[in-house]
């Protein structure tokens, strides 16, 4: 069914004109449900999965009620990683960015504090960040929500999973009780409806059935005999599909370290995703994921919330997924944007129970299929195409992915196309190469300039 077209919402004229100017016609189903209930100052409880459209919903209601001429925090969205803040703050700007003077702030740990005060000092309108920074912030009285009057939990479940239930309350006791909130989350476990019966007033629900098909994406069901031969599986599963981008998903922290490792010994450029990174580590590794550096990535359920990668050619599943919800969500990460994707789950004969729960929950209707030939472990790992080269430079020195390129690409430098994704931090600068020449582009960024200063450069192995 053709969704409507966002020119039948009570927008301002700015918004529609710059939704068009961002391709933005027609809208998914989860903006088409929730939209006009946001738009009329109601609560919505929402169902919306990555890649549902789910922040441009909420995004459009916080920018179409701001009053820019009132300069305090009008808006709050809490996010459960830095990863979904900075995603959901620079989409929020986008939609922002044809009303003058209108901030949007991200405040999240893992950065020094300082700066973040500098800011809140300047004022913003919207502020987007996580539990844990935000309480930080209103227990020291440097960000005031006395005049908020929208608040927005995305990926709920998520902060619950993460144990962000104490910074959530307390954060609650330092708002307006009138205020319009909205709440967005994959899942609707117990311990989120109790949330939301507590915070909530008469919620609008709205709830978008998952749009993944056989389709769009190719369900492989493998079994094993025992837990000791699941590396053995994904070896020869990647080994057959060689695909760019894969994401395997682990049930543990643990586990997560151990697969990638192991990966990683035998010969594929493997990176571990988990909540016991530093701040530092898990940006460069998404960084290097998403610039198609590293093919494989290992994940928990938890860290890999916030990952916004469109081509995603394969996803595995360890093992099966502690819930169906969760199983879904785990396959939809490949087969988006109408491309289409595998997802391949593993499990042993003991657990077969799990797979006839999948089975009644998604009307799936599961045979195993034989793994690929054994004598695939005799093939050499494959090397993603490109190579991550790092800059000791970034937003704080001003420098700009016009200066990268131009740096690399300049005199006896490489071609246009062989620099990839070039992603600019606050304190360093990450840049894709084609990996046949990472060292001649190592060397000009050395031994060049940027911004008519030398900075330190190496390759990320």
């Amino acid at each position: 069914m053709t969704q409507p077209p966002f020119s039948e919402l009570p927008l301002q004229p700015a918004l529609l004109d710059n939704l068009t100017s961002l391709g933005y016609t027609r809208m998914t189903p989860i903006q088409a449900q929730s939209l006009p209930s946001i738009l009329a100052g109601k609560d919505v409880l929402g169902q919306g999965k990555t890649g549902s459209g789910k922040t441009a919903a909420f995004g459009l209601g916080l920018v179409e009620g701001l009053e820019v001429e009132r300069f305090q925090v009008q808006g709050l969205v809490l996010c459960p990683t830095r990863e979904l803040a900075d995603q959901v703050a620079r989409e929020i700007r986008r939609l922002a960015r044809a009303i003058p003077n209108i901030k949007v702030l991200t405040l999240c740990g893992g950065t020094p504090l300082g700066p973040q005060i500098g800011s809140l000092e300047h004022g913003a309108h919207i502020v987007v960040g996580t539990p844990g920074r935000i309480e930080e912030h209103l227990r020291k009285s440097t960000l005031k929500l006395d005049g908020l009057r929208k608040l927005v939990l995305d990926e709920a479940d998520r902060m619950l999973d993460m144990g962000f239930q104490p910074s959530l309350e307390a954060i609650f006791g330092y708002m307006p009780a009138k205020r319009q909130t909205l709440l967005f989350s994959a899942t609707f476990p117990e311990s989120v409806q109790v949330i939301a019966e507590r915070i909530m007033i008469q919620p609008v629900k709205v709830q978008v059935e998952e749009a993944h098909d056989n389709a769009s994406i190719q369900q492989h069901f493998y079994e094993v005999p025992d837990n000791g031969q699941r590396l053995t599986a994904v070896r020869l599963l990647l080994l057959q599909q060689r695909p760019d981008s894969a994401v395997i998903f682990c049930n543990t922290k643990k586990e997560t370290q151990e697969v990638a490792d192991e990966l990683c010994r035998n010969g594929f450029v493997a990176l571990a995703l988990h909540g016991d990174l530093e701040q530092k580590e898990r940006d460069r590794v998404l960084v290097r994921f998403a610039n198609k550096s590293a093919s494989v990535l290992v994940a928990t359920d938890v860290a890999a919330r916030g990952l916004d990668i469109d081509a995603m050619d394969l996803v595995i599943n360890y093992h099966i997924a502690r819930d169906s919800d969760v199983h879904l969500h785990r396959i939809g990460r490949t087969g988006r944007a109408g491309s289409t994707g595998t997802a391949c789950t593993l499990f042993t004969p003991k657990e077969h129970h799990k797979t006839i729960r999948l089975e009644a929950d998604l009307d799936l209707s599961i045979e195993p299929e034989p793994l690929p030939r054994k004598d695939l472990l005799d093939t050499p790992a494959y090397k993603p195409a490109m190579a991550t080269l790092q800059i000791d430079g970034g937003r704080k020195d001003k420098v700009r992915p016009g200066d990268i390129l131009g740096a690399l690409t300049g005199e006896q430098g490489i071609a246009g196309g062989q620099v990839g994704k070039i992603d600019v931090m606050e304190q360093s600068a990450y840049v894709a190469v084609a990996r046949d020449v990472a060292k001649p582009a190592l060397g000009k960024l050395q031994n060049g300039k940027l911004k008519g200063r030398s900075f330190r450069a190496r390759r990320i192995q």
